[in-house]
């Protein structure tokens, strides 16, 4: 049976406070910067975000703009057209459109999936805990982790969503807590622990740190360290005891 659960509403005084509370650090970031505040977006189904995800992904906003507004022409409606209609629509049709042959698996995977109700309504996602729409949504071709956080956190206004891979977090993180090195997803998962229930707030607090740091102090932030294997460390201590000839 699928889990449903209600989504508590955020109550903005009591998260500060709890994160304040556990965090010296995020403390004095809540305290130096703007409030938290968070715009969540027009409500689409999972369908239609995730569509506009997918032709937005690696490219830039405005050829993606263009390139979705070719595909919406090709609706009878003249808007995003639905999960029957992607199917239907002839790959030729669609690349001619602007998409690549990847984006076309993808969309009507989701199409598909849509139809078959893995992909849920907007009104079934709003009823799904975050797990259950991650792992559903991660089903589909094309869609990682990253995409469904962001439609958790400004789609849905989920108050728990820490996005582990997002660039912004990360570097947040290390401009935060006075680190030279991103941290790994699974070290800011870790971390993160004490900022639930409103890793949200939290999150967002980071990419406020990233914008008040600047451009310039963000690109001395180093990727995370990648510990060598053991074993080819002792080789190459090895190698450097070897007598030269």
């Amino acid at each position: 049976m699928t889990e449903t659960r209600a989504v508590p509403a955020l109550d903005l005084d009591k998260a500060t406070k709890h994160l304040a509370e556990r965090d010296e650090h995020l403390k004095r970031l809540i305290e130096e910067t703007v409030p938290f505040q968070l715009k969540t977006e027009a409500a689409q189904s999972p369908y239609e975000t995730l569509l506009e995800a997918v032709t937005y992904q690696s490219i830039s906003g405005k050829a993606a703009a263009t390139i979705f507004a070719r595909v919406k022409a090709l609706s009878a409606s003249g808007g995003i057209p639905t999960p029957q209609e992607m199917l239907k629509l002839r790959k030729p049709s669609l690349r001619k459109a602007g998409l690549s042959g990847a984006k076309i698996l993808a969309m009507k995977d989701l199409a598909q999936k849509t139809i078959d109700g893995v992909v849920p309504t907007l009104e079934q996602a709003q009823n799904l805990s975050d797990d259950e729409l991650v792992k559903r949504l991660v089903s589909v071709r094309g869609i990682g982790a990253w995409t469904v956080e962001m439609f958790l956190i400004f789609h849905l206004g989920r108050p728990d969503v820490l996005p582990i891979h997002d660039l912004g977090v990360k570097k947040g993180w290390s401009i935060t807590y006075g680190k030279k090195h991103m941290p790994k997803p699974k070290e800011l998962l870790a971390f993160g622990e004490r900022w639930r229930p409103y890793r949200t707030v939290a999150s967002w607090y980071m990419w406020r740190a990233c914008q008040r740091a600047g451009n310039a102090a963000m690109r001395k932030i180093r990727p995370a360290r990648v510990r060598k294997p053991r074993q080819h460390a002792e080789l190459g201590r090895a190698a450097s005891k070897r007598p030269r000839r």
